[in-house]
This record gives structure tokens, C-alpha cells and sequence, in this order.
């Protein structure tokens, strides 16, 4: 297969800096062809193909805001607020046009009578039998839902290019939505490379170790509702990682790998990409994961993380992710979103590359939230991810004192 090599650690080529490679990233995704149509209850997750659009208006008529007494208010000053109790209207039912110098019982939710301009709150109100005695001063045009006061019909809902949340469901359902069109889910082969890897529950031999990135890298793209090829673990050798980029890539929409993405000798995506298909980006001016390697085979994109934990889990979070989102159909910013949170810590010996380092939100002496970072800085030590909210962002060459302001990117945040 032809192949167009990757130029990115040509003499003189720059690595690029974060804003650089995620742009160069977007730009050489698009969303997977391909939709279906689901019901609104299968919808949780999933990336609207088509707007949705509302046939009716909501509220569908004039409602009672509150439990109370709907009134015509011109009608209080003749008998001083003392109004005759006509007519009961629950939520479900509609009632008559009032009577003049009468009040209806009116529930949340249920159609205001004709001829009501105001719904008086209980609270407010004294009853004696059928009677009901309202304030003078209550004001006029209070609690009512005017119809269509939230949607008119005809107005569109959702956005095409909208991953659906549960209040999103809420929503298409209040507008009668039985049924939503959506893309179809994204499927991604995994695999990891190294010899050294066993499955948890085996036992280890010398120099082995359990595979833990293989079930992170699932529950993340699981957490991002997409569908998996697993491709196992890949022996150490280039025709074994050459047949599984090909494997890969004749089932999948995407081919995700960790491990074997440096350059030693028992480092092979590298050259395996460029010998099956082509390599379009190597190396990012980040630390953790300075290398990230990232090409296609055929038409299907391949992103090779590194094969230590955090620097996995953390490239997968800055470029996996907004990767993934722009093949599922998301619409708009897809950059990881940040906080600006105060710093809890110093830090005196910053990098030369920008680092992301693992962080959590605490409360500080004077009660407001402030960042503590994990006191070890090693790629390797995935307890700090587990004990970590999200990301601080650590500018190149610069120092960080205690109470200064810094980018903090929240693992929540990332799967919305």
C-alpha cells in the first residue's frame, strides 16, 4: 500500500503546541455517515441527526402557575375580595367561564377559566365554606402560563449536532417527540501493544504487568456511548501491529491503540502506519504524552496514545475525546472546557513543554475552592488519576505560586 510519510520530525519542524495539533486533529475528522431513528428513551447519549421541532405550543393553553383561586380582578372591589367559590378545576380537567363576582379553585397546571386574568396564591386567601375572601391588593395578571409562553409551535428544540442529556429527553418529550433521528453510534477498535501485558486475573511472570490501559481506554469509550472492536493485546513485532492497524481499520470508524508509540526498538506504530496507511502527526510539546501518533489507515483515523497510564489517559482526554465527538456529529467548541481556579500549591520547577497535571478541588483556610495537585509527577502512577477531579494546566517554563489563577480542565466536564 502506498504510504506518504509523516514530515512532523523533519530538521527544523517545530512540535506542536496543544492549540496546534487539536486544530490539525478536527480538521481531518468528519462525522461518520450513517443515522437512525430511535425512540426518545433510547436517546440518552446519543447526537441528533436532524433538529427536533415542536408541532405544539407550550404550554398548549393559559395554566395556573399555583395552587389558588382564579378571578376576574375588576370583580374584587365590589364586594370588598369576597368572592362566591363556583367551580373546581384540577390539573387534567377545564372548567366554564366564570361567573361575574365568582372565583374558581383552581390546581397548578389546569386551564385558567375564560374570563380569568389572575390566579390568587392559597396562601394568601381566607375560606369560609363556599365563599373566599382575596386581598384588595393582589396583583393583576399574576400565575398564569400564557399558552405557548415557552415554545411556539414550529419553533426547533434541539439543535441538530446536540449529544442528548437527560433534560434534553425532557424536553423533545414535552413536545410530543416519540421519536428522534440521531447518528449512528461510533464504532472504535482498541488494542494494546507490548509483550509485557497480561489480563487481570492471570498470573504475572517476571517483567509482566496487568493490562489496566485496555479497561481504561473501554470505560472511557463507553462513557462516550460508542461501540468496540477489541482487537487484544498485540505482540511486540511490526507485522503483528501492520495486521491489527489492517484488522482495525475493516471494521471500525476508528482505531484507537496505547503503547508502542516512542521510538525504541520494541516501538512499532510508527513505522507500521507508515508502511499500511500514513502518518499525519507524532509529536505534541506536552508532558505528560509527548507522543501521540496520529494518521489513517484508508479512510479509517487511527490515534496511538503512549503506553504509561496518565499519559494516556491524559492525551485521550485533551485529543481523544474532541476527536471522537467531531466522528459522533457534536456541533460546535469541542476543546476540553476549563475553570479558572485558584491555585492551593506552588510550583517552582516548571517544564519547558506545557503539563497537564493531575489536580483535585478543595476548600482553602478562607473557605473558597482552591486546587491541590498529586505529589507525584510520574506518567506511571495511575493512582493519581483516580484520586484526581480533572487537570491543571501548567504554562510552559512558568512558575506557579500559591493563590495565583490557573486553567483547570474537569474530568466531569469531558462527557457532556
Amino acid at each position: 500500500m502506498a504510504t506518504d510519510p509523516c514530515r512532523c520530525d523533519a530538521p527544523g519542524r517545530a512540535t506542536l503546541t496543544k492549540e496546534q495539533a487539536l486544530e490539525r486533529l478536527l480538521a481531518r475528522v468528519e462525522p461518520v455517515d450513517g443515522t437512525e431513528t430511535v425512540s426518545i428513551a433510547e436517546g440518552l447519549g446519543r447526537v441528533l441527526a436532524e433538529p427536533v421541532t415542536s408541532a405544539i405550543n407550550v404550554p398548549a393553553w393559559d395554566n395556573s402557575a399555583m395552587d389558588g383561586y382564579a378571578i376576574r380582578h375588576a370583580d374584587l372591589a365590589a364586594d370588598a375580595g369576597r368572592l362566591r367559590v363556583a367551580q373546581r378545576i384540577p390539573a387534567g380537567s377545564s372548567g366554564s367561564a366564570l361567573e361575574p363576582g365568582t372565583a374558581a379553585r383552581i390546581f397548578t397546571g389546569a386551564p385558567v377559566p375564560e374570563g380569568c386574568d389572575t390566579v390568587v396564591v392559597q396562601e394568601i386567601c381566607e375560606v369560609a365554606g363556599d365563599w373566599v375572601q382575596i386581598p384588595l391588593d393582589c396583583g393583576t395578571d399574576a400565575n398564569i402560563r400564557r399558552l405557548g409562553e415557552d415554545i411556539r409551535a414550529g419553533a426547533e428544540v434541539i439543535a441538530a449536532g446536540t449529544r442528548l442529556t437527560p433534560q434534553h429527553l425532557g424536553l423533545a418529550a414535552s413536545v410530543g417527540a416519540a421519536r428522534i433521528r440521531v447518528h449512528r453510534r461510533l464504532r472504535v477498535a482498541v488494542f494494546s501493544s507490548g509483550d509485557e501485558l497480561v489480563m487481570p486475573g492471570e498470573p504475572l511472570g517476571p517483567g509482566q504487568i496487568y493490562n489496566s490501559n485496555r479497561f481504561m481506554l473501554f470505560g472511557l469509550l463507553e462513557q462516550l456511548g460508542c461501540e468496540l472492536v477489541d482487537l487484544g493485546i498485540v505482540e511486540d513485532s511490526l507485522a503483528a501491529t501492520e495486521q491489527t492497524l489492517l484488522r482495525g481499520a475493516a471494521q471500525a470508524d476508528l482505531i484507537v491503540g496505547s503503547g508502542g508509540v516512542s521510538v525504541g526498538e520494541e516501538d512499532h506504530i510508527k513505522s507500521a502506519l507508515e508502511r499500511v496507511g500514513t502518518l499525519e502527526l507524532w509529536t505534541i510539546a506536552i508532558r505528560p504524552g509527548k507522543p501521540l501518533a496520529f494518521g489513517r489507515i484508508g479512510t479509517t483515523p487511527f490515534i496511538g496514545n503512549p503506553g504509561n497510564p496518565v499519559s494516556l489517559f491524559v492525551t485521550f482526554c485533551l485529543f481523544g475525546i474532541p476527536v471522537i465527538r467531531r466522528q459522533q456529529g457534536v456541533a460546535g467548541d469541542l476543546r476540553p472546557p476549563s475553570l479558572r481556579i485558584r491555585a492551593g500549591f506552588d510550583w517552582t520547577r516548571p517544564d519547558k513543554r506545557r503539563e497537564f497535571h493531575r489536580a483535585r478541588i478543595q476548600i482553602g483556610e478562607d473557605g473558597a475552592q482552591e486546587l491541590a495537585v498529586f505529589p507525584s509527577r510520574s506518567s506511571a502512577v495511575l493512582s493519581s488519576v483516580a484520586w484526581a477531579d480533572g487537570l491543571v494546566e501548567i504554562p510552559e517554563n512558568q512558575v506557579i505560586h500559591k493563590g495565583d489563577f490557573v486553567d483547570f480542565i474537569p474530568f466531569r466536564g469531558l462527557f457532556g
